[in-house]
């Protein structure tokens, strides 16, 4: 199933690159010229340096917050920090990049504030859900053990926690490639401006243009969390078929 799966993305990656090859050769579409292999390569890399900047903040500051609303005594505050980390998905992506306009003024600043709060809440979720989930057994059999709470949290929890918390890092980093398509709207960069100047253009090959390497990106960036996330399961949670 596993290599059916690999299969099946392998085919959508290089049909995607084949289109993206394909509308590129073209030079031009009626009136219009698509853009250059240059352009393609600067806004791609332009689009990844948001992904990458917005997804290792999410995690820097979603992670621990995830973690720590799950200690005695501060229980009570998960729901409310699920809740205010749930308002970034519950406003329309293009909502949250325009409202950082006016707030931060247009350019790159803007833009990776917006991609950040739209993805944090599954780095959030998953954090806490990761800790919240352990066994209780497993946690009462590490203090007959001797340990305190600072090691059972390091050599048990976080361990266990891993795989959940490199998921919940790996689906908002697929969720920021798609939301950064509009960070062009507030003054940034990316693929978008290829998508967007074919919405303007009504010209569906030039969308496909900017879409098509965006959708290879977020498969692309998809696969590779999804092996690091199996290399970060610890052996014991593996099962071998």
């Amino acid at each position: 199933m596993k290599r059916q799966r690999e299969i099946v993305l392998f085919v959508f990656l290089a049909i995607l690159l084949a289109i993206t090859i394909w509308v590129t050769s073209l030079d031009k579409i009626g009136i219009y010229s698509t853009f250059t292999w240059e352009q393609i390569y600067v806004c791609s890399l332009a689009h990844l340096k948001m992904v990458v900047v917005a997804v290792i903040i999410g995690s820097l500051i979603g992670v621990p917050l995830g973690v720590l609303v799950t200690r005695p005594g501060l229980t009570r505050l998960a729901m409310p920090v699920i809740g205010g980390a749930n308002i970034g998905q519950t406003i329309p992506s293009l909502a949250v990049i325009a409202i950082m306009a006016p707030i931060l003024g247009f350019g790159f600043q803007s833009a990776i504030v917006a991609l950040f709060i739209y993805g944090l809440l599954p780095i959030v979720r998953n954090s806490y859900t990761s800790i919240k989930n352990i066994d209780p057994a497993i946690i009462e059999a590490a203090k007959g053990m001797g340990m305190n709470r600072r090691q059972i949290a390091r050599r048990i929890e976080l361990p266990l926690a891993r795989p959940v918390i490199m998921t919940g890092i790996r689906v908002s980093t697929v969720i920021t490639v798609g939301t950064a398509e509009l960070a062009v709207l507030v003054g940034g960069a990316g693929l978008g401006k290829i998508t967007l100047t074919g919405v303007f253009a009504r010209e569906t090959l030039i969308i496909l243009q900017g879409a098509a390497p965006t959708a290879a990106m977020a498969i692309i960036l998809g696969f590779i969390l999804e092996r690091v996330e199996a290399w970060m399961t610890p052996r014991g949670l593996k099962i071998e078929k």
